[in-house]
Order: C-alpha cells, then structure tokens, then sequence
C-alpha cells in the first residue's frame, strides 16, 4: 500500500470504525454546496465563534476588504466545558455559527458528532497555502472539515538572568535540566525550576508526544490506544523524579500562584507554546529584558525532537450554516492572507499554519517583543520547533475526555502522593472504555 493510500486508509478508521459508518459520515458530513444568496446589492451574513483575544482586528480588517461577505464576530469560552458544548448544541437546533475556532485535537470530536460541514469543493486550491501536517489536521477521507490557523510548537522559556547569575547554561538535555533544576533550588528556599502543571493535560501530552510516545493510532478500522507504553513512562519517572526531590513546585498554570511566582523568580522556566510569548508579557512586564527562548531540551543529546501544545487551532463549518462557501471564503483569508496572519501572530494566536511566512513582519522584526527577551529574535526558535513536531502523533475521538481523564488521574496522583506514571495508566482503561462506550472499535 502507497503512503497516500495509507494515510487515506488510517482517517478513514476515525470515521469508519464501529458505529461511524461510512455512509453516516459521507451523507452527514457532505456539504451542503452553494445556493447561498443575498438581497441584491447587500453582503452575505455570517457569524463566526471564537475565544482568541483580539481576533476581531482580523475580522474588522476582513470585512474593510469585502463587499460581498459581512462576518460578526461572537467571543466563546475555549474548551469542551464552554464554546464546544454550546456549537455543538447550536448544531443540534439547528441554529450554529457559520465558523468556529476549533483546537486540532476537538476536530475528530466534533466529524463523530456529525457537527462538520466538507468544504473540500470552497477550499481545492488551498492545500498548498499551508503547511502539510497542519492542512492534514483538517483532512478525512476526500473531505476537508477545517482550515488551519496556528499551531503550538514547544520551546523553553527561562529567566536568562537567574541561569546567568549561577552560572548555568540554557539545558540541552533533559540530564542537564535535571542538574540544573537542583543548583536552582539550592540556591533559594523559594525558587523552582519549573511548575509541575497538573492541570494542563496539553502540557504533559506534549511532553509525552516529545518523548516519542504516539497514543493513538487508526489500523485495520480501529484505534489502538498506547497512552502508558514504554516511551509514555520514561517521561513520567523522569518528572516524578523531580517532584520526589522537590525540584519542581506543584502548582496549576495561570493561576494566581503561578502568575507571582513567574513575576518574582521563583519559577524560572515555563516549557509552553509559541503563544505563551503574549501571556510572559502580560502577566510579568517587569520581567523585560530577563528572560530568553531555547528549544525543548532532548531526551539524545544532539537530536532535534519537538511537539506542540494540543496541536494547533484551526477555523472549521459547522454543519448546518447557512453560507458554507461564504464561510469557507472567510476561514480561508483569515488564516492565509498576510494582513491577517500579521494580526494573528501578534495578538498571540499562535505559530502561523501558512507555509510560507516572508510576509510576516511581525515574525521578520517585532521590537517589542524581542526587547522583552534581550533582544532576542525567539522566532528562530519556534520556527525550528514547528519543522521538527513529531507529524505522526493522531488526535482521536473523545479528546475532550482524554484531557479530562488525564487531568484528573494526575491531580488525585499528586494529592494522593502516589506515582503519576499510574495516572497515565488508569487515562489508558479510561480512554479504552470512553471509545468501546461510544462503539468506537479499540484494538
């Protein structure tokens, strides 16, 4: 079998496994095909969800180049818990928005749910607008079911300035975290390497991811699930060991807690995404000029491993719009077209899915937040980062509990004292019996 037969065969399990029939996704997911209209001389209307802050300068700038389309932006809350459950609902009434920001890992959700329109017919000469892993986020079969906006490529925050005055150097290595996490300690009651984030089930799936585990896998029209292998358990001894030793401080990310420790030291490295750029300026503006960006450090000294943080975001159709080549139109100018993307990368959105980025100023010189990093241009960092994501690693069906279960699993490990690595264990029955509930064939 060819590699594109392959790839062709493996979607085809997330939507052809037990109970997802064939011929419920490609009669459920069709489009819907033109037949949009408008009163003569007045725009089509269309709505389009979405929780990134600042995203209606991208609109704004989208409506000033458009006569025929109008598009009103509505905020959401991010997450399963808040805007998916309410598209979703929309969708079952049959009132949705036109477009919705989806994360790359919800796509696989929202296609079992019947929620997605296929706008492979708006969207054919697209594909080479963005990068191939990225556009392939959104691609199902012969269907086309999001258009990629930004993903998430991992990189290393720190405090240059604590590293300096102890003498350490940016870790290339997990080994020399590791060492260098005990010189920090050591060097004041309060400080810490890094925060373990029990509550970012992203955080620790990319750690995960950049250890080469691969959870997931679509064969033979089931899903294998690999959630505690081998490579899934190296990752977990090694940052259980740091919290045997009291290296890292065991605190939730964006929390009031963490938000003092990132401002006064004493949480000097933050492992996170390209966007976390705009939450370190934010949170912690005294900062400036303290801090820098190295990639993730390797598990093999001289290898170049990276993974994203929940993948990325894409712009998807959702089923039932009334304007899905309107829609299509919008969600493709918004994450390919220069202005656009120029905003998008600005306001933190995320590491841009178009695949050329020369017309990106703000990623060819952006004073303010190379000021901030020492004059540092930390873009040369995500860049590499995003080039070498595992591209293998699959979202499944259920993220939504996934992230749920997993987060959950590791905090009452944490509570409890006892080792994370059975967190992951019990996240791989969870998963298990999640998928064989909802007749989704497991391996």
């Amino acid at each position: 079998m060819s590699t594109s037969a392959r790839k062709r065969h493996g979607r085809a399990a997330l939507l052809g496994a037990a109970g997802l029939t064939a011929a419920l996704v490609l009669s459920g997911c069709s489009s819907a095909g033109g037949g949009e209209t408008a009163p003569d001389g007045e725009p089509v209307e269309i709505t389009f969800q979405s929780w990134v802050p600042n995203i209606d300068r991208a609109v704004d700038a989208f409506n000033e180049s458009h006569d025929d389309i109008e598009v009103t932006l509505e905020t959401i809350t991010a997450g399963p818990d808040g805007g998916y459950a309410k598209m979703l609902s929309a969708v079952q009434a049959g009132n949705p928005a036109d477009v919705v920001q989806l994360g790359y890992d919800a796509i696989p959700d929202f296609l079992i749910n019947d929620a997605l329109e296929d706008i492979s017919g708006y969207t054919a000469d697209s594909a080479d607008l963005f990068v191939p892993w990225q556009w392939e986020t959104g691609v199902f079969g012969d269907g086309v079911y999001a258009v990629p906006q930004a993903s998430g490529p991992l990189g290393q925050f720190y405090r240059k300035d604590i590293f300096d005055s102890l003498g350490l150097a940016h870790p290339e290595t997990w080994e020399d975290y590791y060492e260098a996490a005990k010189v920090i300690r050591a060097s004041d009651p309060n400080r810490y390497i890094a925060a373990f984030a029990f509550n970012q089930a992203p955080w620790m799936i990319g750690l995960a991811q950049q250890g080469g585990a691969n959870w997931f896998a679509a064969e033979d029209d089931a899903w294998t699930v690999d959630i505690d292998g081998e490579a899934t358990m190296t990752v977990a001894n090694f940052w259980q060991k740091l919290i045997d030793e009291d290296l890292v401080k065991i605190e939730a990310d964006f929390s009031s807690e963490w938000n003092a420790d990132i401002q006064n030291g004493n949480v000097v490295t933050w492992i996170s995404g390209s966007w976390a750029d705009a939450i370190l300026r934010g949170t912690a503006p005294d900062t400036a000029g303290s801090w820098a960006v190295g990639p993730m450090p390797q598990w093999e000294a001289g290898e170049n491993v990276s993974a994203t943080w929940a993948g990325g975001s894409a712009s998807a159709v959702l089923k039932g719009s009334d304007n899905p080549e309107a829609a299509a139109e919008f969600a493709v100018w918004l994450n390919s077209d220069p202005e656009s993307v120029n905003i998008l990368t600005n306001i933190g959105a995320g590491w841009p899915a178009i695949a050329d980025t020369s017309a990106i100023s703000v990623l060819q010189d952006d004073p303010e937040v190379f000021a901030f990093y020492g004059g540092q241009d930390i873009w040369d960092v995500f860049a590499e980062s995003d080039a070498a994501v595992d591209t293998s690693w699959k979202w499944p069906p259920l993220s939504s509990t996934l992230f749920a279960s997993l987060t959950d699993n590791v905090k009452a490990a944490v509570d409890a004292g006892t080792p994370i690595a059975d967190a992951f264990t019990q996240t791989q029955a969870d998963m298990v019996a999640a998928l064989e509930e909802r007749g989704i064939a497991v391996n």
